[in-house]
C-alpha cells in the first residue's frame, strides 16, 4: 500500500500529529496533569524513527476562538474565568486536526495535546477533573459550522467515564458517544453505568461500557469486539473520533486497571477512528511514550506489533475469568437496553410539554481567572434544571436553568443542529423573557 495518495496535486498523509504540551502551565509542578506528560512521548517518537517514515507528519496546533468555546459550552463566570490561553490552543490542536481530515490532508488525525478536556460539561462553572473545556465537542461544533458534518462517533477510551461528553450530546441524536471505562463505583467521577442511554429524544445514543478493576488486555479488547464495533457499524458515522485516553494502562498511579500499548494499539485498529485526541494518562514515564507510539503506529497503517515497553516484575497481567464473563453479559444487556427504549429511562419527566430533569454537578478545580484567587472555594456544585420540548418536527429546543455558589446564573438555551422554526422562534422568545410554560 502507498504511503501517501495524490489529491488535487498535494501528497496527502497517512497521519497528522499536533503535539502541544503547555509548557507554561500546571495545575502544580507535581501535579501528574503537567507538560511532562507530551515531553516523553515527543522524545520516544524522535527515538524511534517514526517522523523518518513517509506520510506521518507533525504540525502546528492553532488557538481557538470564543465563539468556536461558545457554540459548546455555557460560561456562567465568563469565558475568561475558565479558559486560559493553553486551554485554548489545546481546544485549537484539536479543531487543527479535525480539519487535517475534513480538508482530506490526511488520512487521519491525532492531536496530543494538554489540558485535557473531556470532563468538561455543557454549563461550566469551574474545571472538573482537570479539564476546563471540552477538546472534542469545540472540534465538532468548528467541523459541523464549517463542513456541514452532521452524524458523528465518539469513542472514549479514558479510564475515567467521560461524563463531560456525555452531558453534552445527552440530548444530541446525531452523535453517538461510546465510553469505556472503569466501573464508576471505584473511580471518579462515579457516573457511566451501562443503564446511563441518553435523554428522551437521543435514547440509545449514548453508550456506557463500566469495567471492573484490573481489567486486562483480554475484557477491553472483548469489549470492544462485542459492544463497540458493532454499534459504530450500524450508527454509520461520518467522522469517527477517540477521545484517547490512556490511564488504562497498568502503570498508570491513579487507576486500577491493567491495559498494554499493544492493547491500546489493538483496541484503536478496532475502532479505526478518522481523529483521535489525547484525554488522561498519568505514567509519564512507564506508560506514555508506549502507550502514544503504539496508537500512532495502529492509526498510521504501521506493524505495531514490535513495539516494546518495560516488563512489570511479575509479568504482564492478564483478565480474569470472571471479567471475561462480566464482558459478556454486558454486552447482551447493553444492547437490549439499548432496543427497548422507555421513556422513563431517560432521568427525565414529561410535563406540559417539555421533558424535565434535575442535575447536581461538582466542580473540583479552581477557575484560571486570577481576578477570584481568595475568594473563590475549593469546590463548587452547579444547581441545573434543563426543560428540553417534546417536539414533533426536531430533537427540540434545550432551556437550562442554572446557578453555583459564585454564580447567580441564569436561563440559557440550546437549539439542536438542525432546528425546526417553531423552536427557533421560541429560543428568541424565551431570550426575550417570555416564561417557559
Amino acid at each position: 500500500m502507498d504511503n501517501v495518495d495524490k489529491i488535487s496535486g498535494q501528497e496527502r498523509d497517512k497521519l497528522g500529529l499536533i503535539f502541544f504540551p503547555a509548557y507554561d502551565w500546571a495545575i502544580s509542578p507535581t501535579h501528574p496533569e503537567r507538560e511532562e506528560r507530551l515531553l516523553y512521548t515527543h522524545d520516544q517518537l524522535r527515538e524511534e524513527g517514526l517522523f523518518d517514515f513517509p506520510g506521518i507528519r507533525e504540525y502546528r496546533p492553532v488557538a481557538a476562538l470564543p465563539e468556536d468555546v461558545l457554540r459548546v459550552h455555557i460560561c456562567p463566570p465568563g469565558l475568561e474565568t475558565v479558559a486560559a490561553v493553553p486551554h485554548m490552543i489545546s481546544a485549537g490542536g484539536a479543531i487543527a486536526a479535525g480539519k487535517l481530515w475534513a480538508d482530506k490532508k490526511v488520512d487521519k488525525a491525532f492531536a496530543l495535546v494538554r489540558p485535557p478536556g473531556h470532563h468538561a460539561t455543557l454549563v461550566v462553572h469551574g474545571g472538573r477533573g482537570f479539564c476546563n473545556i471540552n477538546n472534542e465537542a469545540i472540534m465538532i461544533a468548528r467541523l459541523r459550522k464549517d463542513y456541514g458534518i452532521k452524524k458523528v462517533a465518539i469513542v472514549d477510551t479514558d479510564c475515567h467515564h467521560g461524563d463531560g461528553t456525555q452531558d453534552i450530546y445527552w440530548h444530541d441524536p446525531d452523535t453517538l458517544f461510546i465510553s469505556l471505562h472503569q466501573d464508576g463505583r471505584t473511580l471518579y467521577p462515579g457516573s457511566g453505568a451501562y443503564e446511563e442511554m441518553g435523554g428522551p429524544k437521543a435514547w440509545g445514543s449514548t453508550i456506557n461500557i463500566p469495567l471492573p478493576p484490573q481489567t486486562g488486555d483480554e475484557g477491553f479488547l472483548l469489549a470492544t469486539k462485542l459492544i463497540v464495533r458493532p454499534i459504530l457499524d450500524e450508527w454509520g458515522a461520518e467522522l469517527v473520533i477517540n477521545s484517547a485516553g490512556q490511564d488504562n494502562h497498568f502503570t498508570d498511579p491513579i487507576t486500577n486497571m491493567k491495559f498494554t500499548a499493544k492493547g491500546y494499539a489493538e483496541m484503536s485498529t478496532l475502532i479505526d477512528p478518522d481523529v483521535a485526541v489525547l484525554e488522561g494518562g498519568y505514567a509519564i514515564q512507564g506508560a506514555l511514550p508506549y502507550t502514544n507510539l503504539a496508537i500512532i503506529m495502529a492509526m498510521a497503517g504501521l506493524d505495531w506489533g514490535k513495539v516494546k515497553e518495560p516488563m512489570p516484575k511479575y509479568g504482564f497481567p492478564t483478565t480474569k475469568a470472571e471479567t471475561i464473563e462480566y464482558v459478556k453479559k454486558l454486552a447482551e444487556a447493553i444492547h437490549k437496553r439499548r432496543r427497548t427504549p422507555v421513556p422513563a429511562q431517560s432521568g427525565s419527566f414529561l410535563k406540559d410539554g417539555w421533558w424535565e430533569r434535575e442535575r447536581r454537578i461538582f466542580s473540583d478545580t479552581h477557575p484560571v481567572s486570577r481576578e477570584y484567587e481568595g475568594h473563590w472555594p475549593s469546590y463548587l456544585n452547579e444547581r441545573r434544571r434543563e426543560a428540553l420540548r417534546d417536539c414533533p418536527d426536531c430533537p427540540g429546543l434545550l432551556v437550562i436553568d442554572t446557578s453555583s455558589e459564585v454564580c447567580e446564573g441564569g436561563r440559557y438555551t440550546r437549539l439542536p443542529n438542525e432546528p425546526c422554526p417553531r423552536c427557533r422562534a421560541l429560543a428568541e422568545d424565551i431570550k426575550n423573557g417570555a416564561k417557559l410554560h
